[in-house]
């Protein structure tokens, strides 16, 4: 196979565009030597007074018998290349007997691909998930949502089936190296069961809320189809170990469960846990992560500042935005976009009564009226005394979604505040022409009250850059809902070079909880890769 790239095209290039474009960059005739198909697509709106949006494609030629040929002929174009497509491959089997059932803790992404693989491989996994299925689970999380009150802390956005990413903008890119194939394997999975086909092509693909549910429910499925056994509503309690290895875990309803194998992928939010593990003297240690408040602007607005007279078009969807902002001088704090949803929606994500946390969510259509990211200030050990203790970032992230909850009421609705007014270092008093997305409500307020002042200063600081760079940015009336906290895992559960825990032998953490991914795909892929390390542990 061979693949050629940069294929630059205007956005409303014909349907033979693509062949007329292949056929310049191999120099041929009017005959393409072999078929081909699209592997990716991107979208270049860079702003350089050319000639405007472009789409750049990569392709994938199958010349059959003339690869030889055309790969020599073109040895020096460093756009026409072979194909370097990577197949995951999980090892052997392990022998009868090697081992007890491996249990697998949290059903999110990195906890179902492990969990997948296991059942593939005959060794029927148990998986345990403290939260509810998909479906109970949106209902809840929905009423929450349009009543307010008090979040249930064993169903909501952080815990349940799918974890937190079930109600994001499901975003599955990654700036992991695909080194094995896993990240494509885990598109894939995901396009088999029922997410849309476009992920395998896109530059940077997603899923959506509403289409993520009915994947989760295929994938549960097959696990169970191949021998698997699920658990919802029992959250793990103890983790039984002897001779620094593990035994058995304890549950929510008192069951004690033999294994000495358990790959552990609670999420970033399990901070009961973390606690837990601490106490038992597993090796973590404090990581940084960052804070900061959603900023909402009108998604038409997003749309003209990025792609300018190509707004609207339907071959580019609604527009995302990325920026980093990196202070000046020795020790300056960086800000940054996080998890930027295009035509979404701000979201209540608290697992903890007491406690208001900010996320974004987007359906696959992305076709809400404003666009929503987290406006992020990184932190780190250093600021939260987390060098002596590794649950203090947690200790900070609950201090600040207490005081964001106190100043928005027990109702359950948010603290915001217009741009205009939060680079003023005044409290809002009414709203402008944006519309606050965040349900069930907001509370104007002054967000110095819930946000740590040296956050405050850098977010100000790197307003007038970010509108460089995305044309209404600051504009006075965008509003900033707080706190967003959890962008990632405070701390990290150390494991060794065969993907355990060194003082409890057979407890494999993973994924972001464990603090060594950051987002579904990401996640996923750590849950492959953890559970082909357990295996090749049981042979």
């Amino acid at each position: 196979m061979i693949e050629v790239s940069q294929i630059r095209l205007p956005v409303d290039h014909d349907a033979d565009a693509l062949a007329r474009a292949l056929r310049r960059k191999l120099r041929c005739g009017p005959e393409l030597p072999g078929t081909w198909t699209v592997h990716r697509r991107a979208t270049d709106a860079r702003k350089q007074g050319g000639p405007g949006v472009r789409l750049v494609y990569t392709l994938h030629l199958d010349a059959g018998e003339r690869e030889a040929e055309i790969l020599a002929d073109h040895e020096k174009n460093p756009d026409v290349r072979p194909a370097r497509e990577r197949v995951f491959v999980m090892p052997e089997a392990p022998t009868p007997g090697g081992g007890r059932r491996p249990v697998v803790i949290g059903a999110g992404p990195c906890g179902y691909f492990a969990a997948l693989a296991l059942a593939r491989a005959g060794m029927a996994p148990l998986v345990l998930e403290r939260g509810k299925a998909a479906g109970p689970r949106a209902r809840d999380v929905t009423k929450f949502w349009r009543e307010g009150g008090e979040v249930d802390p064993e169903s909501n956005v952080q815990f349940g089936e799918g974890g937190a990413g079930t109600f994001s903008d499901g975003k599955l890119y990654t700036g992991i190296k695909d080194r094995d194939g896993a990240v494509r394997a885990v598109l894939e999975e995901l396009a088999a069961h029922g997410a849309p086909p476009e992920i395998l092509v896109d530059g940077k693909p997603h899923i959506g809320t509403d289409k993520l549910i009915g994947v989760l429910r295929s994938l549960r499925a097959e696990i169970l189809d191949r021998g698997g056994e699920i658990q919802f509503e029992t959250r793990v309690d103890d983790f039984l170990l002897e001779g620094g290895a593990l035994r058995g875990l304890r549950t929510s309803s008192g069951e004690e469960i033999e294994t000495d194998r358990a790959i552990l992928a609670v999420g970033h939010s399990a901070r009961d846990t973390f606690a837990q593990l601490h106490a038992l003297g597993l090796p973590m240690e404090a990581k940084p992560f960052s804070v900061g408040a959603r900023i909402e602007h009108p998604q038409a607005m997003i749309d003209r500042s990025l792609f300018g007279a190509a707004a609207g078009h339907p071959r580019l969807g609604a527009a995302a935005y990325k920026f980093v902002r990196h202070g000046r001088g020795k020790g300056g704090r960086s800000s940054y976009s996080f998890c930027m949803c295009p035509g979404g929606l701000v979201v209540a994500a608290t697992s903890e009564p007491g406690h208001t946390v900010t996320n974004g969510m987007s359906s696959y259509a992305r076709d809400d009226a404003n666009a929503n990211a987290g406006f992020m200030v990184e932190v780190g050990p250093a600021d939260y005394g987390g060098a002596d203790d590794p649950l203090a970032g947690i200790a900070f992230q609950r201090e600040w979604e207490r005081k964001a909850f106190q100043l928005g009421g027990p109702g359950g609705k948010a603290p915001a505040q217009l741009l205009g007014d939060f680079m003023e270092g005044e409290a809002s008093r009414e709203l402008g022409d944006v519309q606050p997305s965040f349900r069930p409500g907001v509370v104007l307020a002054d967000l110095r009250e819930c946000l740590p002042e040296y956050v405050v200063a850098t977010m100000r600081g790197a307003v007038a850059g970010i509108a460089r760079q995305i044309d209404g940015f600051d504009r006075a009336d965008a509003v900033l809902t707080a706190a967003e906290t959890r962008s990632s895992s405070p701390l990290r559960i150390l494991r060794d070079k065969e993907m355990q825990s060194p003082s409890a032998r057979g407890l494999y953490p993973a994924g972001e909880g464990a603090g060594y991914a950051g987002g579904i795909l990401s996640a996923a892929v750590d849950g492959l890769r953890v559970a082909a390390a357990l295996r090749r542990g049981g042979l």
